[in-house]
């Protein structure tokens, strides 16, 4: 590594080579609002609205808060979209202190705006902070830091199917190079306007079973958002490409026969007593749209099982008709069939290779609450305009 135990031990003083501290008591921030001095004109945005894509077009603000251990959370701000000045000793940049969220804002028919489940996310990113050793951000601060994001920023929201994706993320900013965690951070939001993931409605995907790479082992960041979770899936992710398949997934790190997740999605099977079963928590990611999927599964009377399925029960199962129905479900695409699965022992179809019913009966409710075109049981719309 080039840098001895000893130099990291000694380079600071102790206090500050412990952890970073938890989140502690509730934390209330204000917010100053600082508007950009150079906006995109309404011409220009109107323009880029037309066909987003996703990911790629950004709106003119952005949220940022920052952290270090003598003041704790401080300097809230929404200002302009800009880069961060980056020494090149950023803890960051050599040691991958970095955890991230997803999450959209919807524009519902009376010109009004909502928020899915902002909380859940809140709650994931202080539990991801605390696996990777940062300091974890107040709940509250990180729901405030996304809505006045979305409200400077509202004019970006796409209509239709469209939506803003919101991308809180946090980085470790200490200039240090030393295995610590890190004594300073900055956490901030930006904002993507983004059009509906499939043009022309969802079509079956076609997956890569990996046989070659794992994604997370017990014990390891399986669930948690990092970085380095989806750089790892990456090379898997161009195998699946390269025989053909739209999308890896990924089988269990000790036996190799437990189905797990995919590159970036949660999965389910729908069987033929009307069941759902998905791959249980532990080394997958606690999914928002996974739990959400379950709750309103339960709602509609289905059984729903969080149970270990090994891909020959998958094959044998698609076989025998038994199995009628897998999905992938995650913030970007919500609801994706899966048509047919590939891999070295050979393909098969799921369903004929159709989009069924259940999962697209499924992604159209939860589409339906999220724009606030149907009853929220759970009340999980946060109406912020």
């Amino acid at each position: 590594m080039g840098v001895s135990f000893e130099q990291t031990r000694s380079a600071r003083p102790a206090a500050e080579i412990a952890p970073a501290p938890a989140a502690g008591k509730a934390v209330s921030l204000k917010f100053e609002i600082q508007p950009t001095a150079n906006p995109t004109s309404e011409k220009e945005r109107t323009a880029r609205l037309v066909d987003p894509g996703f990911g790629r077009i950004f709106t003119d603000h952005m949220a940022v808060v920052r952290y270090n251990q003598a003041k704790g959370w401080h300097d809230a701000r929404i200002e302009s979209r800009a880069n961060f000045p980056l020494d090149p000793a950023l803890a960051v940049l050599h040691y991958a202190q970095e955890i991230f969220e997803g999450l959209k804002a919807y524009k519902r028919d009376d010109g009004g705006v909502n928020l899915f489940r902002p909380d859940a996310n809140a709650k994931r990113f202080q539990s991801s902070a605390d696996r990777m050793a940062m300091a974890q951000l107040p709940e509250s601060v990180f729901i405030e830091a996304v809505e006045q994001l979305v409200r400077i920023d509202r004019a970006w929201i796409p209509g239709g199917e469209g939506s803003l994706y919101l991308r809180p993320f946090m980085i470790a900013s200490e200039v240090f190079l030393g295995v610590k965690p890190s004594a300073e951070y900055i956490f901030a939001v930006i904002a993507s306007p983004v059009g509906s993931y499939f043009k022309g409605g969802p079509a079956p995907v076609s997956i890569w079973v990996s046989e070659n790479y794992t994604r997370a082992a017990i014990g390891g960041t399986g669930a948690v958002k990092c970085g380095g979770n989806y750089a790892a899936s990456l090379r898997a992710q161009a195998e699946a490409i390269d025989h053909g398949c739209d999308q890896v997934v990924f089988l269990d790190a000790v036996e190799r026969r437990y189905i797990e997740e995919l590159g970036g999605m949660n999965v389910f099977f729908v069987f033929d007593d009307g069941s759902l079963s998905t791959p249980p928590l532990g080394t997958i990611l606690p999914g928002i749209t996974r739990d959400s999927i379950i709750a309103l599964a339960k709602d509609s009377g289905a059984r729903v099982r969080e149970e270990a399925y090994t891909i020959d029960q998958w094959r044998a199962d698609a076989a025998s008709g038994k199995l009628k129905e897998a999905f992938a479900c995650g913030t970007a695409a919500v609801i994706s069939p899966i048509g047919k699965v590939c891999s070295t022992s050979g393909d098969f179809l799921i369903g004929g290779g159709a989009a069924g019913p259940v999962a697209m009966g499924m992604r159209k409710k939860l589409i339906d609450i999220q724009y606030g075109r149907a009853a929220d049981p759970h009340n999980w719309i946060r109406k912020i305009l």
